[in-house]
């Protein structure tokens, strides 16, 4: 099928690690035009050469901090210039370390809440002023589905992407007159696959920091799907939601892709 994201100017932040990498390479098998956003620019042009072997109309990595409102907005404007426009944006960009919360401290929390939710504010605000003057744009960010149960060891995490699901409903009722969709994709558990689909930045650099082997086990048995994620798992739910040609009506939505780890109507 056919979704219509050919030449379409994407961009991704997170892009050079583990489910944005997936996502970018998505896009690219597309066609698309994607800007590649992280703050590892060795990871990102790494990943950018992939995209354009993968079909990319054009991949450019740009680094970019997007808890600094200043490169957020350099990085926009470095894409428009290429570009002319931005049609998509998917707020990928996520960290965590999983910590019972009386472990943690305030400069731990600061970090939690810059990375995942100040950052999605700096580039859904940035995007909005683009977007919206031509009555067009889809904006899909990255959850988790801690965000909807609750899990230990992820409290602030949980909190912030919550937060996500709340702000990116509110930005759905606010910019359909403008033609934008907004939703928001949950990931559960998500393994990279490989070694090179993580950079140094990412969370994942050291698999047994985050879940031991027999963790990863335990995990996928309690999920009806009887597995754990991987990032094509969630890149596919984002390029649904990124294409006006099968989701056009669709907007301000929260979708859990966790193997059904959480089935909330």
């Amino acid at each position: 099928m056919d979704l219509g994201l050919k030449n379409k100017a994407v961009i991704v932040t997170g892009a050079g690690s583990n489910i944005g990498r997936a996502i970018t390479l998505g896009f690219a098998r597309e066609g698309a035009n994607i800007t590649l956003a992280d703050i590892d620019e060795h990871q990102a042009q790494a990943v950018a050469a992939l995209a354009r072997a993968a079909g990319a109309a054009a991949a450019e990595a740009v680094r970019c901090d997007v808890t600094k409102l200043d490169q957020v907005q350099a990085m926009f404007e470095r894409t428009v210039a290429r570009c002319g426009t931005v049609d998509v944006l998917v707020n990928n960009v996520g960290w965590d370390e999983l910590k019972f919360f009386t472990q943690t401290t305030p400069d731990f929390w600061q970090k939690i809440i810059q990375v995942n939710f100040v950052g999605v504010l700096n580039c859904t605000h940035t995007a909005l002023g683009i977007m919206a003057p031509k009555q067009q744009g889809a904006i899909v960010s990255i959850s988790s589905d801690a965000s909807r149960q609750g899990e230990p060891r992820e409290a602030v995490y949980g909190a912030m992407k919550a937060g996500v699901n709340s702000f990116m409903k509110t930005i759905a009722k606010e910019n359909g007159r403008n033609g934008i969709r907004c939703n928001v994709v949950c990931p559960g558990v998500t393994i990279p696959e490989e070694d090179g689909a993580v950079g140094a930045n990412s969370m994942w650099v050291n698999r047994d920091s985050m879940f031991t082997a027999e963790q990863i086990v335990q995990i996928a048995k309690a999920l009806p799907l009887k597995k754990v994620g991987r990032p094509e798992d969630v890149a596919g739910a984002v390029l649904f939601l990124s294409s006006n040609a099968v989701a056009g009506h669709v907007t301000g939505q929260v979708l859990s892709v966790s193997g059904g780890y959480s089935m909330i109507g």
